[in-house]
């Protein structure tokens, strides 16, 4: 099935042909373009040889459209871009920007939440309930 990833701010579209793009610094202000997998649960990324980061790092990702930070309201470890589907069905999709930390969860409009990746369960924030999470992280 056809998905689309879409920046939040700009709403321009990520993906090209089979990986989504970002623009990535890492801790050294370096500076590079990251590809990633679209299979949510996929931890494939490509990236040029000389872009380094070492495992743990935290890396800051944004939208290689509007240079706008993709890290999420919520956590400050996640990254947030939008996912369509054909029927332009909309899902926040979070993931981490530690390198090699494999946690990412697709959430639906009703708040149900899918998670994939064996350190998920660091981010107990979308096992909280609605009416609950609500109150949490106002900006």
């Amino acid at each position: 099935m056809q998905k689309y990833y879409i920046c939040p701010e700009c709403r321009g579209h990520l993906k090209v042909g089979e990986y989504i793009i970002f623009t990535v610094s890492n801790q050294k202000d370096e500076s590079g373009l990251v590809l990633l997998h679209p299979q949510l649960g996929n931890y494939e990324s490509i990236k040029h040889p000389t872009f380094n980061y070492k495992k743990g790092e935290i890396l800051d990702f944004h939208c290689p459209l509007c240079s706008v930070s993709l890290v999420s309201q919520y956590d400050k470890n996640l990254v947030r871009v939008v996912m369509m589907d054909k029927d332009k069905k909309e899902y926040d999709i979070y993931f981490s920007r530690i390198a090699g930390e494999m946690s990412t969860y697709k959430v639906a409009e009703d708040s149900s939440v899918m998670q994939t990746g064996e350190h998920s369960h660091r981010y107990t924030y979308f096992k909280i309930p609605e009416e609950v999470r609500k109150y949490l992280h106002k900006a």
